[in-house]
Parts: structure tokens; sequence; C-alpha cells
């Protein structure tokens, strides 16, 4: 094992990241080569800097007219040069502060620095590197993201167990997310992820519903089972329900038990509305964590950033700035929200107006989407009729659910959409 991921694992020896990291995760680190090197040299070389792979011009990073025409304010080196391995400064810390004001009870509490990554996907990808190896088990709904089978059972060639996302009764499955904790669990450690608002349903829990997530993930915790908690925060903030819980499930864990580790993977993709950025964070915190256990984890995931993509774009991080730090920011974003929730309210009035024996909405109060359960195993008939019979796309799930993405629709073509669903569903199902 190379010296400098040693040095890092004797740091972290007696913590909880120690105890949880994959093989992987324990022979990360951060080369001090190039890239630091070259940030040693941005400091330190006052006559020429001969050291990153860029091609300078009178102090500024070469380029293409026929590309810096179409920007109008951003320098130079705010498109073109390289970021950091770990992100720019200014943009961890800006997020660092929002996190903050978005997730109140997370004042006062020790967590590290978001680092940037290029989206959430590989945001999760990361964390996959450092803390899942090959026999262990990440437990997660049953309505789920896709992609997660191909990043943890593909990749990772771990294993995927599932548990029913609601009660009979409805609402989210606490009972059920704890015994496959307990019985998932390979040599005392078990991964997890929680995405709210959740793709596909489109459904947060209440705030009693998480505090029973909390209390269940403390008490096997406390048993002795070490836990790696994701918290897949895609969708945060889109929360349309007075009753919903507002905050993310990474701040009541941060500090919550040694034995939990949370990993926060969140992003400006849909929050701040640039899908295309590819600009993602990931940050980490448990109970006893001090910030030299912090820097160490930072530098094991930076070394799994820059043996993957390196860094993340500088232009998009550059943006990210400008727009955070305008006057117009908040209210931009309230906007948005006030479209998406006026839709989301239009669409539960749709709804709650319909019946059919057919397909059935499942509880849904947030993010982007709702879903359908469809009768009989049609959902892929369902879905093929309407795309190729009314040119209305929607996605099929395990041939048992039918995907809506709300958050697409004009509002007023809203209602048009959801007869010609239920009308399909009368003629297919």
């Amino acid at each position: 094992m190379n010296r400098l991921a040693e040095e890092l694992n004797s740091v972290l020896r007696d913590t909880i990241v120690y105890e949880v990291l994959s093989d992987v995760g324990k022979s990360m680190y951060f080369p001090k080569g190039i890239v630091a090197q070259s940030g040693e040299a941005k400091r330190f070389a006052n006559r020429y800097n001969a050291t990153v792979g860029m091609a300078y011009a009178n102090g500024k990073p070469m380029r293409l007219k026929v590309i810096e025409r179409y920007f109008n304010e951003l320098d130079a080196e705010e498109i073109f040069s390289y970021a950091s391995t770990s992100g720019l400064p200014e943009l961890r810390k800006l997020w660092r502060e929002e996190m903050l004001a978005k997730n109140p009870s997370l004042q006062g509490k020790n967590f590290s620095n978001p680092l940037v990554v290029p989206g959430l996907t590989n945001g999760i990808v990361n964390a996959a590197d450092l803390f899942l190896g090959r026999d262990d088990v990440v437990v997660i709904p049953d309505m789920f993201w896709g992609n997660y089978r191909l990043i943890f059972e593909v990749r990772k060639e771990a294993k995927v167990a599932t548990f029913p996302f609601f009660k009979p009764e409805g609402g989210f499955n606490v009972e059920g997310f704890g015994e496959a904790l307990k019985s998932n669990a390979n040599n005392g450690k078990v991964l997890t992820i929680l995405n709210f608002p959740n793709n596909p349903t489109g459904y947060t829990p209440s705030k009693a519903e998480v505090e029973s997530i909390v209390r269940k993930l403390d008490e096997l915790a406390n048993s002795g089972l070490k836990i790696v908690a994701i918290t897949d925060d895609a969708y945060f903030g889109l929360f349309y329900e007075e009753d919903t819980n507002k905050e993310s499930v990474f701040a009541p864990l941060a500090d919550l038990n040694r034995n939990i580790l949370a990993v926060k993977v969140d992003g400006a993709t849909k929050e701040n509305l640039v899908w295309g950025f590819r600009v993602g964070f990931l940050t980490f915190a448990s109970k006893e964590l001090k910030n030299e256990h912090y820097e160490a984890l930072e530098k094991k995931t930076m070394g799994s950033i820059r043996s993957s993509v390196s860094n993340s774009s500088k232009i998009a991080q550059s943006l990210l700035i400008r727009a955070m730090k305008d006057p117009d920011y908040a209210r931009e974003k309230e906007e948005a929200f006030e479209t998406l929730k006026t839709r989301y309210l239009r669409v539960r009035e749709i709804i709650t107006s319909k019946r059919s024996a057919k397909i059935e909405a499942l509880p849904f109060n947030s993010g982007y989407f709702m879903t359908f359960k469809v009768r009989n195993g049609k959902a892929e008939e369902l879905r093929s009729y309407l795309l190729h019979e009314r040119g209305i796309g929607t996605i099929s799930i395990n041939n048992s659910y039918l995907r809506v993405a709300y958050s697409s629709i004009d509002l007023e073509n809203l209602e048009e959409l959801y007869n010609e669903i239920f009308e399909a569903a009368e003629r297919v199902v």
C-alpha cells in the first residue's frame, strides 16, 4: 500500500470512517504529483509557472475566439482553466453556507467541507469507491432510481437488497427499513441510500417519519452495526406539503452516533436548474470525527476524483459562483419553486377527481414525479400505447409502475395529459 494511503489510514484508524472503508477506500490517497505540485507552484512560483498542462499567453489561458465570444462577463481564467480537484474554494464555501441555511439543525455541528464532483451520480460512485466492497450490501427501498443497480451491482459487484417503500396503509416503511438493514449486514457493516424526494415516487417522509427513521438507525448503531447512510438529495428543497420533512436526513444523522457515517450527495443540478452543468457535492459527517479526520477523508475522496474524472467543470462552477452571489438568486429560485408547486397542486387536484380500477397513484408530495401502480403488470404496454398511439412519453418500471414527470409539463397541459393517461389505462390495462 502506498505510504500516503497508510498515513491517511493512521489518522482515521480509530474512527467509523476506517471501519467502513472498502479495500479501495483504504488504498486511496491524493498523490503529491502534478496536481499537488501545481497547487504549490500557484502560491510560490512568482516568476514562471511551468507545471500545469495548459497553454498560456500573456498570463491568460489561450482560447479560441469562436468559443470565448459566447461569454460576456466571465474572465478567461473562469472559463478555460482547470478547477482544483476538490472544487473551487469559493463555491465550496457558498454551498456550505447555503446548506446551513437550508438545514438549520446543522448549525453548531461539525461536518466536512463539501467537495465538488461532476454531478450527483459521480458523487454516489465516489462514495461507493470509498465504502463499498464486493461482499457488501446496499439497502434501498424497492422504489429506486435504476442507476443504483449499475453503480452498486455492476461497477462495484456488491449486492442490492430492497424492502417495500410504503407500508400497506401508506407512509414510509420504517420497520421494513430497519429489518432490511439488520438482516443484510455483512461483517457488522451495511450501507443504505435515503433518497428524498424519492425518484420515482415523488414522496418525502413526514417529520414524524424522519424521526422514526433516525431512531431506527440509532438503535441499530447502538447494537454495534456500522452504517454508512448516504442521503441522495437530488431533488432537495422541492417539498410542497406542510407536514413534509423540510431538512435533509443528513442533518440529524450528522452527530447521531459514532457508528453512523452520514454522506450527503447533493448538487446544483435540480436545485439551481442546471441539469447539464454536472456540478454536485459530497459532504461527510459523524459524531466523533474531528477536523483532522475530515481532512484525511477529503484527501481520499480527492484521490477517487483524481483517478476517475480529474476535476469538475471550471466554467460551470464559475457560473454558479456568479449566480449564487447575484441579488436576484433567491427570488428566482423561489419563483421556480412556486411554478413546480403549482403544477404539483394541479396534478393532485386532477388525480383526486378521478377513479380507476386499472391504475392507482402512489403517495406523492414533493420533487418532480408521481407514479401510478398499474394493475395486471401492464405498465410497459401502457407506456408503449401512450407513446406510439398518443404521442405521450412516460417511464415504465418493472412492468408494474408508470412514472410521470409532471415537472416537465406546462400547467395548462396537465389536465389533458392525465385525461389521456386514464383513458389509455381503461383501454390497455
